[in-house]
């Protein structure tokens, strides 16, 4: 289809702050780029663009403590835990006159739900069971708090529970692609950094025990040596469209 067109390979490192930075550099902002983001230093909560507007996009709350660092994405949607090697994470950038673009934010993602499902099924993972979420976002009692308990446009579910969650900020330039997935889905760490915010509508119990159903992690569902493996497949399959 457009493989014709080369992409831009990278391998982004760091705090998560950094890289929630704006990427790419204006520069390279006219190439289609995929990369694989692989988290140093502190857990970090991740908000959501509208989420908490009292607390800064480079707030550093929980730095000097035990908790997590406090940061904010460009792209909306609820809380994610993000921690060194908890997560599989590959970015894309395409750019406005790239024949992947396109005008219907529904539509635009689909190609990177479906390397994620194509990256998936030889990791063991049987069809059957694999979906990618072809329309609008659907909202939960939790969706607005905890991306994860929310399924938007091409998310990835697998036995209905949501495996990979994906995010895109779109700009004069191009679209940039947030996908992640969790290698174990544990709700607690994110809801116990919340709920030290008090920014919890129930207690932390009914929290977790309502939230663990709703998704699941990679690790429990594909045989794979960790999270790098799996993003290194993914990265491979969005590179082949």
């Amino acid at each position: 289809m457009s493989s014709s067109i080369p992409w831009r390979l990278g391998h982004r490192r760091g705090p998560a702050a950094t890289l929630l930075a704006p990427w790419p550099p204006e520069e390279e902002r006219h190439l289609r780029q995929v990369a694989i983001c692989q988290v140093q230093g502190p857990a970090a909560v991740v908000l959501g663009s509208t989420q908490r507007r009292d607390l800064t996009a480079d707030s550093q709350a929980g730095s000097d403590g035990p908790g997590p660092v406090m940061v904010r994405r460009r792209t909306g949607g609820g809380a994610v835990w993000v921690a060194p090697g908890a997560q599989a994470w590959v970015d894309a950038w395409i750019p406005r006159d790239d024949p992947l673009w396109d005008d219907d934010v529904v539509a635009a993602a689909r190609f990177l739900g479906e390397a994620w499902r194509q990256a998936l099924l030889p990791l063991g993972l049987a069809a059957d069971r694999v979906t990618v979420h072809q329309g609008r976002l659907l909202d939960g009692p939790w969706s607005a708090t905890v991306c994860f308990a929310g399924v938007g446009p091409a998310e990835v579910l697998v036995d209905g529970r949501k495996l990979v969650g994906l995010a895109q900020r779109r700009t004069r330039h191009g679209a940039w692609f947030h996908t992640s997935a969790h290698w174990r889905w544990d709700p607690a760490p994110l809801v116990a950094a919340l709920d030290a915010h008090g920014w919890l509508p129930v207690d932390a119990a009914r929290a977790e025990h309502e939230l663990r159903p709703l998704a699941l992690g990679l690790g429990d569902v594909v045989a794979a040596a960790g999270p790098e493996v799996v993003a290194d497949a993914v990265t491979a399959a969005v590179v082949s469209r």
